[in-house]
């Protein structure tokens, strides 16, 4: 058995992991991280090949990960001018990037290369050891915590940072227990070339219980999100009956939908850890919270965990003590848990059928959307600024 000794262990190197293993290599750190599939670099950009994971950056996120240099360098990369949610009964709400002074609200681009140019950054860096075997055991005491892995190897440190996912091994080797609500609805995701021009707009709709949303991408381009409990039904279409079907819920604003690429589904659970840090333990990104995806938020929490985490370690003599973490979740865990409470109000008030509650959210959409102050200020909050 080889023992090897970092600062800090990451477990997990998707975005969020990966991410934190830079900006703690740049306060000149000595990071394992440990990912199964490390991503394949160097890849070719194709017209007709666009990734199914879609994501959108806030400026905020955007902003640090530029910092780190880790923001992909390429055309495919769509910003968002304006925004268009519109309720089931009439109801509107409407951003736009010049009404707060910005650019742009958001950006959209695929999981690929994100994750690809956080790992060009990795794999420029002496000071991260990457680790490819899986993890076989956990243990944790007063001084430091190990991940004994399958190979033999052990790697020890301080602090091991959990960013492995909503089923994270590293939280199930702990006590921390999980309030999981599942939303008896799935993602689905598609991405489609399009016969009307999307305008730089990002659209969402809420109907039947369903939320639908067009983001938009470059070249004329969108992929979707639909929240359905029709899931079974709508997987088992052909792809184009299934794009009609996108196009029908989105009110054919975009006309005729040509699907690129396959689609799939995935559940969705609200999770809500008790805790997000063990001793010597810290969670991040979904492994220390999920959220409904309407809102697009997902991974900008996850990013969020790692700015605050990253600046917190920065000073800290020593990366797990209790009081680092409780600082780290102080930091968080209001963010995090306004975040899903308004996601999941939003979710549940526009599910439930009842005509009372429609008047109700409707009009309080086209409220909102006539009090430009209080509507500016909440998209500022979603973007960070």
């Amino acid at each position: 058995m080889s023992i090897a000794y970092f600062d800090g262990v990451i477990v997990g190197g998707g975005l969020v992991g990966a991410a934190l293993a830079v900006a703690l290599a740049e306060q000149g750190k000595e990071i394992a991280l440990l990912e199964l599939r490390p991503p394949q670099l160097n890849l070719q950009a194709d017209a007709n090949d666009w990734d199914a994971r879609i994501y959108a950056i806030s400026p905020a996120n955007e902003q640090f990960l530029r910092r780190l240099n880790a923001w992909p360098d390429m055309h495919r990369i769509q910003p968002v001018s304006h925004m268009d949610v519109r309720g089931d009964a009439g109801g509107k709400i409407e951003f736009s990037a010049p009404a707060i002074h910005t650019s742009h609200l958001t950006s959209i681009l695929e999981n690929r290369w994100l994750l690809q140019a956080i790992w060009q950054r990795i794999k420029g860096m002496d000071n991260i050891h990457v680790f490819s075997a899986p993890a076989q055991s956990l243990h944790c005491d007063e001084y430091a915590a190990s991940v004994t892995l399958h190979d033999g190897q052990v790697l020890s440190a301080p602090l091991i940072m959990a960013a492995d996912g909503a089923n994270s091994w590293v939280r199930a080797q702990t006590d921390i227990k999980v309030d999981a609500k599942p939303y008896h609805h799935h993602g689905i995701v598609a991405n489609y070339a399009i016969e009307k021009p999307h305008g730089n707009i990002a659209r969402q709709w809420f109907k039947q219980g369903d939320v639908l949303a067009y983001l938009p991408l470059p070249q004329e381009r969108i992929s979707i999100v639909w929240s359905t409990s029709q899931t079974e039904a709508l997987m088992a279409l052909s792809d184009e009956a299934f794009a009609e079907c996108v196009a029908t819920q989105g009110e054919h604003s975009l006309g005729k939908l040509t699907p690129i690429g396959r689609r799939f589904a995935f559940e969705l659970v609200l999770r809500r850890p008790e805790k997000m840090y063990a001793p010597r333990i810290a969670l991040l990104g979904d492994a220390a919270h999920t959220i409904h995806p309407l809102a697009g938020q997902g991974v900008n929490l996850g990013f969020g965990d790692v700015m605050a985490l990253a600046n917190i370690l920065q000073d800290a003599a020593d990366w797990g003590r209790s009081s680092v973490l409780r600082q780290y979740e102080a930091e968080r865990l209001h963010a995090v848990r306004s975040m899903q409470m308004g996601c999941d109000g939003l979710f549940q008030l526009f599910k439930t059928e009842a005509a009372p509650l429609a008047w109700l959210r409707n009009t309080g959409l086209n409220l909102v959307n006539q009090m430009g102050g209080i509507k500016n200020q909440l998209i500022r909050q979603a973007m960070g600024l």
